[in-house]
């Protein structure tokens, strides 16, 4: 014991003796500061009372060892109580027996060393180890690790084995996993590398990646580096290869660079044949290609003809014509217009049982551009790959996009030198061309005067003897009714003449009508137009529309919410409403669904350019049914006059044309969108209206006769009839009239000092001086003069397309002398 002790004494490792069975515990200094806090009160305790926490462990130790046993533990994980808290520990622990004078174990001798700062920077160690394999399994980029001189590959990521195709290359160096690399030139640089201890970067580096031989090989761009590794004596021991994939970059960068190189020589060639190969050739250097070309294609044969391709070096020219149904049935996708990429022959059902014949030619894969014509095959451009390839898409759209631009350089060309050889044929006739030209265009122009004449007489027949036609009849209805009044008279009997004057005033308004009708269709009658609500012209039409229509018809009136203004003669408005109401109604003998609707329209160039009108904003009255519908050839002839597809008597096919005029006089257009047995829709388009708006006036109705107060009225009128029967009407109601058949004769009697209070007058005068001119004189002598027109037949202009100034008023022919003497009387009220 005194020797085991003075031995423990001495040394600076942590040592305690437990001796007997108990364990009373004696130790030296460098345990006592092992024992943090338990020190002093540990020493002399038993060990399993002086470390409770541990004393299961401390009891199989005093078991092994008083039986002779020894015990070593390294790295020992306990948890000890040492400042008062629970502590995780690691220690090297090696027991053995402490023996008595005659062998017997007596005790214990522990020699006690804590590694805890050790294992923890292991552990440290290794944490980081595994956080740098994750970071290298997980990195964006693709990562090896090659040692020695034989670039033994040890470690991969992920993206390297995606790059190398998922090849098995841990444990074999370069030369043995990647052929592919060997052969392009990386194993080289590796050893450049690895010989010099200088890193070597790159970027955009192609890398041709064929997992197996004879397989895929699938193009890659690449930015890496290539940096030595060294051990502790500096020497480089391994190489660090990191990098990643630029292919997309580039390959956008090569198309850019390629069409801006490509746009640049073809600017600078003229021939067809020069264009094509100037195109194939700057394509088949940038995809590193076998072939490329440009070739016309023969349906019938189903041949492809090329002047001149691009060829690699030791690739054949396909130059003259091949036959290509011998090389697949990829000629009927193209025929179909379809864009043809194969990656390997062998395994595309078009060419599979032609592969043989197409690797011959350098084709094991290829890309094929339709070029088509009015839906037919007539030309193709082709890419040809002698090894299987997968086409990347941005490939695939620089071929597609350097074919079309190669066809439509090598169609301009083509057209250029035809228009050259054109001039030189023309410059050949130069000589006789002027005089066969001027010769056939007398011919053309004889030939056209003589069709519009035809036309014209075909016109002018079809009119007049429309109009001869309802003015007989209106003509024999007054002839007969004024022979039967003369004879009645003659006789002395008065009884039923009132059935003669109502059928000859009957005959006078149809007439009257007729003639409206036809000043409408040649937008020659005289209007008054207004500011309109189209909305409230159609709800005051409304009810008189629906009992027209009659009980068969459903009627739906769609208005249009804030519906601009237009400006319009309401009358004809309201009366071409009726007529397409009216025709809509023939068109459903069945019945059907008859719907009226307004609104607004923003017309731009295009839409307006469809309507034959000014671009701008419109008001839009359309009328559409459910009838029978109109073919082609009858809407061209619809607005024809006296064109009707009515039956015999049931319509004078003048409806339509005036509608028609009268639109267009108005400013606006009438469009017409049918289908046979699909129903029609009559559109009107009408100007907007950008001033006040304000309501429509009323039409003037026929009033009693209204009596005058003695003012002086100077009627003007070259027909001797209506002249006198007017001056006899307003005589009769009260007025001084005075009376002149001319412009001139009027202009006397207003240069004179004779009272006029109104003046009355025709529009259309003999003598050099219209009613407007007369009225214009009139107005500068006498200010503020009251003028009403009276007119028949005038252009609109003269009386101011409908806009007359304050104290004028128009009145056309044939008029009532009720609405005569309303209008005079109204002029005439202060």
């Amino acid at each position: 014991m005194k020797a085991a002790t003075a031995l423990m004494l001495r040394s600076q490792v942590p040592i305690v003796m437990l001796w007997g069975e108990r364990g009373f515990m004696v130790y030296n200094d460098a345990y006592s500061h092992f024992s943090g806090l338990r020190h002093p009160q540990l020493l002399g305790s038993e060990v399993r009372k002086g470390w409770p926490e541990v004393a299961d462990f401390n009891d199989h130790v005093m078991t092994v060892c008083l039986a002779g046993g020894h015990l070593r533990f390294e790295d020992q994980e306990l948890i000890l109580h040492r400042h008062n808290r629970a502590e995780q520990v690691w220690m090297n622990l090696d027991y053995s027996p402490l023996l008595d004078l005659s062998g017997q174990p007596v005790g214990v001798m522990a020699i006690v060393v804590e590694t805890t700062a050790k294992v923890q920077a292991l552990r440290k160690v290794h944490s980081e180890r595994e956080r740098m394999a994750q970071l290298f399994q997980q990195a964006p980029s693709f990562m090896t690790m090659l040692r020695g001189s034989s670039h033994v590959i040890e470690l991969v990521n992920p993206n390297y084995l995606k790059l190398v195709g998922h090849r098995d290359v841990i444990g074999k160096t370069v030369a043995q996993a990647l052929p592919d690399a060997v052969e392009q030139g990386y194993l080289q640089l590796l050893d450049e590398v690895y010989a010099s201890g200088q890193a070597h970067s790159a970027r955009g580096a192609r890398y041709a990646a064929q997992a197996e031989p004879g397989g895929p090989v699938n193009t890659r761009y690449l930015d890496f580096v290539f940096q030595p590794l060294r051990n502790e004596a500096g020497e480089v021991d391994g190489i660090f290869v990191e990098g990643i994939d630029v292919t997309d970059r580039v390959q956008a960068e090569m198309k850019r660079d390629c069409l801006t190189v490509l746009g640049d020589r073809l600017a600078a060639l003229s021939t067809p044949v020069e264009l094509a190969h100037a195109a194939s050739e700057i394509l088949g250097d940038a995809l590193k290609a076998s072939r490329v070309g440009y070739g016309s294609i023969d349906n019938a044969t189903e041949t492809l003809t090329v002047d001149r391709d691009w060829a690699a070096p030791g690739v054949d020219s396909l130059a003259g014509t091949t036959r290509l149904r011998d090389y697949g049935a990829f000629i009927d996708s193209l025929k179909l217009g379809e864009f043809i990429a194969i990656a390997d022959v062998r395994l595309d059902a078009r060419t599979a049982f032609a592969a043989e014949a197409l690797e011959s030619k350098s084709a094991r894969s290829f890309v094929n551009v339709p070029i088509m014509e009015n839906g037919r095959l007539a030309a193709v451009f082709f890419v040809n790959c002698d090894q299987v390839r997968e086409w990347e898409a941005e490939e695939l759209s620089l071929i597609r996009e350097v074919g079309q631009r190669t066809r439509v350089s090598v169609e301009r060309a083509r057209g250029h030198i035809a228009l050259q050889e054109s001039e030189a044929r023309l410059r050949e006739v130069n000589e006789t061309l002027e005089q066969k030209v001027e010769q056939r265009t007398a011919e053309l122009m004889e030939i056209e005067s003589h069709f519009r004449q035809a036309q014209k007489m075909e016109a002018i027949g079809q009119l007049t003897g429309g109009l001869a036609h309802d003015f007989n009849n209106l003509l024999g209805t007054i002839s007969n009714s004024l022979q039967i009044l003369k004879m009645r008279l003659t006789q002395g009997t008065t009884d039923g003449l009132e059935r003669y004057i109502g059928m000859s005033e009957d005959s006078i308004r149809r007439a009257a009508a007729l003639t409206h009708r036809l000043l409408a269709f040649s937008r020659r009658q005289t209007l008054d137009p207004k500011p309109i609500d189209a909305n409230r012209l159609v709800q005051g039409m409304e009810d008189m529309i629906r009992r027209t229509m009659g009980p068969l018809i459903d009627i739906e009136v769609v208005g249009a919410g804030g519906l601009w203004f237009t400006k319009a003669d309401a009358s004809q408005l309201e009366n071409s409403l009726l007529n397409l109401c009216i025709n809509a109604r023939d068109a459903m003998p069945e019945g059907g669904r008859l719907t009226i609707e307004t609104a607004n329209k923003w017309l731009d160039e295009r839409a307006a350019g469809e309507r034959s009108l000014p671009r701008g904003q419109y008001v839009s009255l359309c009328v559409t049914d459910t009838g029978t519908g109109m073919s082609a050839d009858v809407i061209e002839r619809i607005f024809d006059p006296f064109y009707t597809t009515k039956p015999l008597g049931m319509g004078t096919g003048m409806g339509l044309s005036m509608v028609y005029g009268f639109v267009r006089q108005s400013g606006g257009q009438v469009r017409v969108y049918s289908e046979v047995g699909m129903g029609t829709t009559m559109c009107l388009y009408l100007p907007r209206y950008l001033g006040p708006g304000v309501d429509e006036e009323e039409a003037p109705r026929p009033a009693p006769m209204q009596a005058g107060d003695g003012e002086t009225i100077l009627v003007v009128e070259d027909e001797w009839g209506i002249r006198v029967t007017i001056e006899e009407v307003l005589t009769d109601s009260g007025y001084h009239v005075l009376t002149a058949d001319t412009g001139p004769a009027a202009m006397k009697i207003l240069d004179s000092e004779a009272r006029i209070d109104l003046l009355i007058t025709d529009v259309g005068l003999p003598g050099g001086m219209n009613g407007r001119q007369v009225a214009d004189a009139a107005r500068i002598q006498r200010t503020g003069l009251k003028v009403l027109f009276i007119t028949g037949y005038a252009d609109n202009a003269a009386v101011g397309n409908g806009h007359l100034d304050p104290g004028m008023a128009v009145l056309t022919k044939p008029f009532e002398i009720s609405v005569l003497s309303s209008r005079v009387k109204a002029l005439l009220s202060p």
